[in-house]
């Protein structure tokens, strides 16, 4: 049976929620910076989006499939998920009409969607319904997009609603939850041997060695030329790393030089350490800049890679991308904290809704956005986390039984965007920038800088940025 981390939020804690950073296209991110040339287009500032609430109904008290039955609404709705695009995505459309036949909408997907989303944002005119970018500010959430109302009111309803909200009020709905761990091929790690799951970094790289030595496939495959799957390495050194809910917020943000080495070898460090190791010690593909994102799922079905760090939302696809969806398993990041595996629970991207939109496209977005969420079984469809309260999880977070699942808290009052400002100002970039964790990669490839020296660089950056926004304890 799962054991879930208590969280300060009463409202979590009731729901027993977990949450998930996971991602199924590019997560690859630009400073929010380079939107603000283009902010003067913005026909709305964060006053006016409260302003434009006054045109639509609250969110919670719609009633898919009753209410506004007759709404005629043409919607644009952008996707990172180009995979889902004519499949998944169309089915769905096909299923709404039924509710609501006189609102169409239209798929648009994005392979660089980060950096390409941020610039269309900042002309106002981008469409009705978005995937929002990881790099856009708490604070200018309200600039951008239509507040589906009080977190407080939402949370009786919805779960993982802290990363797209500010000040008490919800901007973005999560399309999926997650747990961060380790794709694995089960067949490939019973051929190599390999007989008890890896719990340390250092049992990681022995299994990975094992792999290497006793059988033909990849021991581990970093997809490194997609470069959003570099910054889902991010993602595990929170939760994962500690078994800290207050880390991301608190830890990090307040404390003396994060990523420095610990004797345990748990927190950050610990995580770039499995992934420098392993490119250093030839336990990668042999060119990670000839990796492939798409040829890779059903290269892991078939054998010919063991393993993948990436969210549980890729398991699916994995499975799907074969015809061995049974070899197909997922584990714990390698890390143990104090005897216990622990594994970060994040949302992956949330629904948000144009605030510059007309009143009928807004009503008929919302609708179709509570639909996705409470109607559509995404989450299932995608081993995902279902994003309403009490729901039932998919059979594959059975592995993870025994493992305690951790969300972050969300920040102090008065801090929401302060780990941004750090992060941004620091130029580490983490969960929102490729370039770093590639060099990580591509200095374990040289063997130079080490690791130490680069955790040492980044230190002191992070450093210089906490002093710069009054962040040292």
């Amino acid at each position: 049976m799962k054991q879930w981390k208590r969280f300060t939020s009463a409202a979590l804690a009731a729901m027993m929620a977990v949450s998930l950073t996971a991602c199924g296209g590019s997560q690859q991110t630009a400073d929010t910076s380079a939107a603000k040339e283009g902010e003067a287009n913005t026909a709305t500032t964060a006053a006016g989006s409260n302003e434009a609430q006054s045109d639509v109904p609250e969110f919670k008290d719609l009633k898919v499939g009753e209410d506004y039955t007759d709404i005629k609404a043409d919607l644009k709705f952008i996707t990172q998920r180009t995979d889902l695009v004519d499949t998944t995505f169309k089915t769905y459309v096909e299923e709404f009409q039924k509710l609501y036949p006189n609102v169409t909408i239209t798929y648009e997907g994005i392979t660089n969607y980060a950096e390409d989303m941020i610039t269309r944002l900042s002309t106002g005119d981008w469409g009705d319904i978005c995937m929002i970018p990881m790099q856009v500010k708490k604070s200018d959430l309200g600039t951008y997009f239509l507040r589906f109302g009080a977190k407080d009111e939402l949370e009786k309803s919805y779960i993982m609603l802290n990363d797209k909200s500010f000040e008490n009020d919800v901007y973005g709905i999560p399309s999926v939850g997650s747990a961060q761990g380790v794709v694995y091929n089960k067949k490939v790690f019973e051929a190599a041997g390999i007989t008890e799951l890896p719990k340390t970094p250092d049992e990681f790289l022995d299994a990975l060695q094992k792999i290497k030595d006793n059988t033909d496939a990849i021991p581990l495959y970093t997809n490194f030329a997609a470069g959003w799957t570099m910054t889902a390495w991010d993602a595990y050194i929170s939760g994962s790393a500690t078994g800290d809910a207050d880390f991301k917020n608190i830890d990090l943000v307040h404390g003396k030089d994060p990523f420095t080495k610990r004797d345990d070898m748990t927190g950050p460090y610990a995580v770039y350490y499995t992934l420098y190791e392993a490119v250093a010690r030839g336990l990668t593909e042999d060119d990670p800049t000839t990796t492939d994102w798409e040829g890779s799922k059903p290269k892991i079905n078939n054998g010919e890679i063991a393993t993948m760090v990436l969210g549980s939302w890729a398991v699916t696809q994995m499975q799907e991308a074969g015809d061995h969806p049974e070899d197909i398993g997922y584990m714990t990041f390698p890390i143990t904290v104090d005897g216990k595996q622990y594994a970060t629970a994040s949302p992956d991207y949330n629904y948000a809704i144009n605030v510059n939109s007309s009143a009928d496209n807004k009503i008929a977005s919302m609708l179709y956005v509570k639909w996705l969420t409470e109607d559509s079984n995404f989450a299932y469809d995608q081993g995902g986390i279902p994003i309403v309260a009490g729901a039932e999880y998919p059979d594959i977070y059975k592995a993870f039984d025994g493992v305690e699942l951790v969300i972050n808290n969300p920040a102090p009052a008065g801090e929401d965007n302060l780990f941004n400002d750090i992060n941004t100002d620091s130029e580490i970039g983490i969960e929102s920038s490729a370039d770093t964790v590639s060099k990580i990669v591509e200095a374990a490839i040289t063997g130079s800088p080490t690791l130490d020296e680069i955790m040492a660089n980044w230190n002191a950056k992070w450093t210089a940025s906490q002093e710069k926004f009054g962040a040292i304890q």
